[in-house]
């Protein structure tokens, strides 16, 4: 496709003091066009070293989709300029996901619960909401820029 950037996943040795089999890399640029080719291409690389079951597959596209979502159209505004980083560690038993955006980063606390009655209606933090609750561990860096989820891998 002429005009649409190759995205591509870097491949790094894991580090076996720590559990991790492998580290997989990925640069995608701030384009919502480009969410679901990259999730795809993060879940078939993930998938290849080792068996992701399906409950654990969709958990993993979701939130990742999400995730990558939100650094893309909250983070970096959609800026052209801007990429988003995300880094996949696998573990033997657990996926790590951090995806990193160039923004200026925000207060997981502050974001309003998206489930009460008058917020219904606005889309601002529901993907926070889905992540939390497909993901068995989500943690942020202090910037607000990186968010950290832990899934398992079957």
């Amino acid at each position: 496709m002429a005009g649409v950037p190759q995205l591509r996943i870097e491949r790094f040795p894991g580090r076996p003091a720590d559990g991790v089999e492998e580290v997989l890399f990925l640069r995608v640029p701030s384009d919502p066009g480009l969410i679901d080719p990259a999730v795809e291409l993060l879940i078939s690389a993930c998938g290849e070293r080792g068996r992701i079951g399906r409950q654990s597959q969709f958990r993993l596209r979701v939130s990742i989709a999400e995730a990558i979502s939100n650094a893309i159209e909250c983070g970096n505004q959609c800026d052209p300029t801007k990429q988003v980083a995300v880094q996949a560690d696998l573990l033997t038993d657990w996926i790590r996901i951090a995806v990193t955006d160039e923004g200026t980063g925000f207060d997981p606390a502050e974001v309003p619960d998206p489930t009460t009655p008058e917020r219904l209606e606005n889309p601002c933090g529901r993907g926070l909401l889905i992540i939390r609750h497909l993901a068995e561990r989500v943690g942020f860096n202090d910037k607000g820029n990186t968010i950290w989820m832990t899934l398992p891998r079957r």
